[in-house]
């Protein structure tokens, strides 16, 4: 089964995986509401069923009028009441990869800000150390209200919000697109650097984003995002984010050059394994490397 919520009127498909509600930017659904706490609630998504779970609020989260203690398993129909923010739960109609269908503005869900300047890594290595983005700070894991953590999931994450970012972005909304996919973009990121598998089709959706971002905002952090994660994947971006790349790179204040020559180089270490398709996207990006070398 799949679900949806219903908030404000609109519609949002919710893909599987963990959800953290609160008043606090960083939280994947973020409401502007002074009875929310900063990190208020959790929705648990899975292929069965909702739940959801108090993270001790001052508040607490109201289902149906009743407040609940601990997670509680929630039926199609149930009302949560989180401050004054009243969300139902609502069987899904759709038959498409579940992700965010609705064109509501989403000032006031999953608003979080790219820092402005890339700082650098400590943790890498070999001669890439100093050229990657610092993750941003973790959530501590104690249980008290504004410390919770609330594992992330990049898949539900960004399909959940990629295609309402991609509307702000036809529209030329690039702030509120930046601010309603950051938080998931960086989630992305933060698996791969740990080791963890994520989905080719995820990085992409990413990259995609990213590479889009960068056009709009003309921010080279974002540049730089895209890089290191086909650095980390080791395999040349697809054509459309290339595209896209060269597009940014005309428009950007500033990129990493040596991140970008680096993963060139660990590219041209492996051109001989790579096919026709793969070799022709390899050229386009020493291509860029050397348009990125031009501009300083």
């Amino acid at each position: 089964m799949r679900f949806r919520l219903r908030y404000l009127q609109h519609d949002f498909e919710m893909g599987e995986g963990e959800f953290l509600i609160g008043r606090s930017p960083s939280c994947q659904l973020s409401l502007d509401d002074p009875l929310v706490s900063r990190r208020h609630a959790l929705l648990i998504v899975t292929a069965a069923e909702v739940s959801t779970e108090d993270l001790g609020s001052r508040n607490g989260v109201l289902v149906n009028g009743q407040r609940i203690v601990g997670r509680h398993p929630l039926k199609i129909g149930d009302r949560i009441l989180i401050g004054a923010q009243e969300m139902t739960l609502l069987e899904s109609k759709s038959e498409e990869q579940p992700g965010l269908t609705s064109t509501a503005r989403l000032a006031r869900l999953s608003i979080t800000k790219m820092p402005n300047e890339v700082a650098p890594s400590g943790a890498a290595s070999g001669n890439t150390a100093s050229h990657f983005m610092t993750a941003p700070p973790a959530i501590s894991s104690s249980p008290r209200e504004d410390t919770v953590q609330a594992p992330r999931r990049p898949v539900g994450g960004l399909a959940m919000i990629a295609s309402v970012a991609e509307k702000s972005l036809s529209m030329n909304r690039v702030d509120e697109a930046e601010r309603i996919v950051s938080a998931s973009l960086q989630d992305v990121l933060e698996q791969l650097r740990s080791g963890q598998h994520v989905g080719s089709e995820v990085v992409d959706l990413a990259a995609r984003l990213a590479a889009r971002l960068a056009s709009g905002t003309g921010k080279g952090n974002w540049v730089d995002f895209v890089v290191e994660l086909y650095f980390r994947e080791a395999r040349p971006c697809p054509a459309p984010v290339i595209d896209e790349l060269y597009i940014a790179l005309r428009k950007v204040n500033s990129v990493q050059t040596q991140q970008l020559r680096d993963y060139v180089s660990r590219l041209r270490e492996r051109v001989n394994s790579f096919g026709p398709a793969e070799r022709f996207l390899f050229q386009r990006l020493e291509g860029l490397e050397r348009l990125a070398g031009l501009r300083g």
